[in-house]
């Protein structure tokens, strides 16, 4: 097993990585010494595959399941879906001291992490990701949120689980696209923090698309060490955190102009990469070698890194909406190298116009 650790003195926790740890949910759970009611919040996939036996597994440890399902979709992760979350939780009669376990990909650890921020102040949290990119990303520092209909995370809190158990066995069940999309904020990791990664990945990729364990444990590992010592450093982006945002800017503005019903969080974020670094390039900050190589590696993935039929301005219009504008300014995470980025404001537009246009007119 691999053990992370988020230090963040009072409220630090630890993520446990190892194959078919679920089967020990109840134990690491009961050893919080919490109420032995328990709130399960997961979606009709997660739970066709898994919930009986995450039920089953804290049954054995005398915990008291009750589950709350939310329909997959990104659109779910609403106001409207915490508010029906919320009734649910007031039904249960939980109390200050009831854990509740988010099963699920990214938009139920959101969701329910923002729920469960709110309800009474805030519940203990218990994270249990079911996908790559959840597993790496979402469960793992305390960001917690729903989307507005303008911009992407828009309301939210930080609020940090009690732990975070990751399953690599639970992605045996992973849709092959859903499976990329985490493989782009595994990219992320290695070109803002670690090219040794990076490399990795460059060489393992075969195996790590066909879902060899021990490859996928050690791109967890890594990804989750990586996040976690930025969070320890610099929990409410107040400035090293603002780094795990490279790709996201562009991102986040593809993906709600598009209705969050295009893209996978994770293929609008390799495009972000590829504008983000062509605008580096253009700048005399970053070499074109480097793009070239985040291009190759995304290939391999089998992520796409264009887009057709969505205007320019556009982008740019919902680029302003982003919650990272800072005093009227757009942020952008620049590389410099890989393994090593540089946070930048006040870019001329044109730079941004042109690098968006040349992944409007790259080839598949």
């Amino acid at each position: 097993m691999k053990i992370v650790k988020v230090f963040l003195g009072d409220r630090s926790y630890s993520i446990y990585i190892k194959a078919d740890i679920l089967r020990e949910a109840g134990k690491y759970i009961k050893e919080l010494n919490l109420s032995n009611r328990v709130l399960i919040i997961t979606n009709p996939t997660v739970g066709g595959y898994y919930l009986n036996e995450l039920i089953k597994y804290l049954k054995e440890y005398d915990l008291i399941p009750c589950i709350a399902e939310v329909p997959d979709g990104e659109e779910y992760k609403s106001l409207e879906y915490a508010s029906y979350l919320y009734d649910k939780m007031i039904s249960f009669k939980l109390d200050r001291n009831t854990p509740v376990i988010a099963f699920g990909g990214g938009v139920i650890g959101d969701l329910a992490g923002f729920v469960t921020a709110t309800f009474m102040r805030g519940l203990p949290l218990i994270q249990i990701p079911t996908t790559l990119l959840s597993q790496v990303d979402s469960s793992v520092g305390g960001k917690v949120a729903v989307n507005h209909p303008k911009s992407k995370n828009m309301i939210g809190s930080f609020y940090q689980p009690k732990m975070v158990l990751i399953d690599v066995n639970l992605l045996r069940t992973l849709p092959g696209r859903e499976l990329k999309s985490g493989l782009s904020e595994v990219i992320k990791y290695g070109v803002i923090k670690d090219k040794s990664l990076f490399d990795y990945l460059k060489e393992n990729i075969s195996k790590i698309k066909e879902l060899n364990r021990e490859c996928l444990e050690e791109i967890i590992a890594r990804s989750c060490k990586i996040k976690a010592d930025i969070v320890s450093r610099d929990e409410r982006e107040a400035g090293v955190r603002a780094i795990l945002n490279y790709g996201h800017t562009v991102g986040h503005a593809l993906e709600s102009i598009t209705k969050y019903d295009k893209y996978r969080h994770g293929e609008a974020i390799a495009v972000g990469m590829i504008v983000e670094s062509n605008m580096a390039v253009e700048m005399n900050l970053f070499d074109k070698n480097g793009v070239v190589e985040q291009e190759d590696l995304f290939k391999e993935t089998g992520l796409k890194i264009n887009f057709r039929n969505i205007e320019v301005g556009s982008i740019i219009k919902a680029m302003w909406l982003d919650k990272k504008v800072l005093e009227e300014k757009l942020r952008f995470v620049l590389p410099v190298e890989i393994g090593s980025v540089i946070i930048k404001e006040c870019i001329d537009e044109e730079i941004i116009k042109k690098a968006i246009k040349m992944q409007e007119e790259k080839d598949d």
